[in-house]
């Protein structure tokens, strides 16, 4: 991150890494944050009389549990279902649901850490959680996916409620599964709690603009981090990695504002179009059929796949790393940075590696932290409850609306935070002051929590 931690944390961070063996994922994103907050505990020394900082660091509680559910061939196959409940201060647990093979207890409580200052800048009454099971949904039936479902909410909806805790979707975790775990939700409660979930379906519940929320986010932080730089995103040459929810709308995001772009991406390769991406091919190919990014080479002849490709080696304007934590590396930064690139909005959680946000700040390009910038997620997700809470339905140009406006209220928060600690610029100890400061602050209003 380019700075030591205050002396005054160092033991914190410690006790942290002594607490919690392992979880190298967890320790960087205790880390990140913590090397924000010395000037902090300068303006607010009741935070550390307190013990603000120590308190933050552990999760309220820790759910572990067995997820058993029988395969197409009648196998028995066990998986690991997570909770971690991390923070109420502001308001229930919020925050998604992953599966994914690479699911563990350390991968759960960076999401549900990271997710208290991300809910915290979006100004919603929303704590912070995160949840999943290392349960792989590649290439799983129908019947498979609803009966892992099914008998992982059979466990999970003891912990669950609309003022308790709201999970959603993360990677993995889409509409349809979703659909299964709020069906089996209703059937084990006796209730049509529908604030219970969220990215339900619209025809039930969910909010229009949801879907599209995190990946238009992104994209309107971004506009609004070179907007400040007198910049827009007219004609700039743009690189999104991934190709799931979060990166469809954040292509569709970018070519609706005047960008091109050229790059998406799965866990097996890349696909390069220099002619700019046919967007809805991908949702065709990846909403609809299920299918890997590579068959999009076989629609058009002159775009390139290149198999385990790193994408952050073709020139562009603007990269927007939207596909999992820690792809985006330090040598990975240093290329973009060579190669012209001027922007960086992240799309999903955690992606660039520690050493390649200290090269981001160093160079002093527009940098946006996932925390501040995919943020329009959880805010769809607080708008979707408040409509399920008034029985209400919104348009989808009014969410969007409220949406764009919660984005811009997120990146003038981290602006001008950033601006009043003596970090003009650096967005990410602005979303880290911001957002550590709101939940602090709750927590000593109410006590010893």
């Amino acid at each position: 991150m380019g700075s030591n931690l205050d002396e005054k944390i160092e033991p914190t961070f410690q006790q942290v890494v002594n607490r919690n063996p392992g979880e190298s994922e967890f320790h960087q994103a205790v880390r990140e944050v913590l090397e924000s907050l010395g000037p902090v505990l300068v303006k607010y020394p009741e935070f550390a009389h307190h013990k603000i900082i120590e308190r933050i660091c552990e999760p309220e509680r820790q759910i572990i549990f067995r997820v058993p559910w029988m395969d197409t061939n009648k196998e028995v196959q066990i998986n690991r279902g997570f909770r971690v409940q991390f923070n109420s201060a502001l308001g229930p647990y919020k925050g998604g649901l992953r599966l994914h093979p690479s699911v563990n207890l350390g991968i759960i409580k960076f999401l549900g850490f990271e997710q208290i200052f991300k809910n915290a800048l979006t100004s919603m009454p929303i704590g912070g959680g995160k949840g999943g099971a290392d349960f792989d949904p590649k290439g799983k039936t129908e019947g498979e996916m609803m009966r892992f479902c099914q008998s992982f909410m059979t466990e999970l909806y003891r912990y669950i409620g609309e003022y308790t805790d709201v999970p959603a979707g993360d990677i993995g975790v889409g509409g349809r599964e979703i659909g299964y775990l709020f069906g089996q939700y209703k059937r084990l409660v006796n209730r049509y709690e529908s604030g219970v979930l969220t990215g339900k379906g619209v025809g039930w519940g969910g909010s229009l603009a949801r879907t599209e929320a995190t990946g238009y986010g992104a994209t309107f932080f971004l506009n609004e981090m070179l907007k400040v730089r007198n910049d827009s995103l007219d004609g700039k040459l743009c690189l999104v990695s991934g190709a799931g929810n979060v990166a469809i709308y954040a292509i569709e995001k970018l070519h609706q504002l005047g960008a091109k772009v050229v790059t998406c991406s799965d866990s097996n390769g890349v696909i390069y179009d220099e002619k700019g991406i046919d967007l809805a091919l991908v949702k065709q190919l990846k909403e609809v059929e299920r299918r890997r990014i590579k068959d999009y080479a076989s629609y058009h002849k002159h775009a390139k796949y290149i198999a385990d490709g790193n994408i952050w080696e073709i020139p562009c304007d603007v990269a927007m790393p939207c596909a999992t934590q820690n792809e985006l590396s330090g040598k990975d930064a240093a290329t973009l940075i060579k190669n012209g690139c001027i922007a960086v909005s992240e799309g999903a959680n955690m992606p660039t590696t520690p050493e390649g946000v200290k090269i981001f700040l160093e160079a002093k390009i527009a940098y946006g932290p996932g925390k501040a910038a995919n943020a329009g997620g959880v805010a769809t997700s607080a708008l979707e409850m408040q409509q399920n809470a008034c029985r209400d339905a919104w348009t989808f140009e009014y969410t969007a609306q409220k949406l764009s406006e919660i984005m811009k209220s997120i990146h003038n928060l981290c602006y001008e935070t950033a601006e009043e600690f003596g970090t003009p610029g650096n967005y990410v100890y602005g979303a880290n002051i911001a957002g550590f400061i709101r939940v602090a602050k709750a927590m000593l209003a109410m006590g010893l929590i």
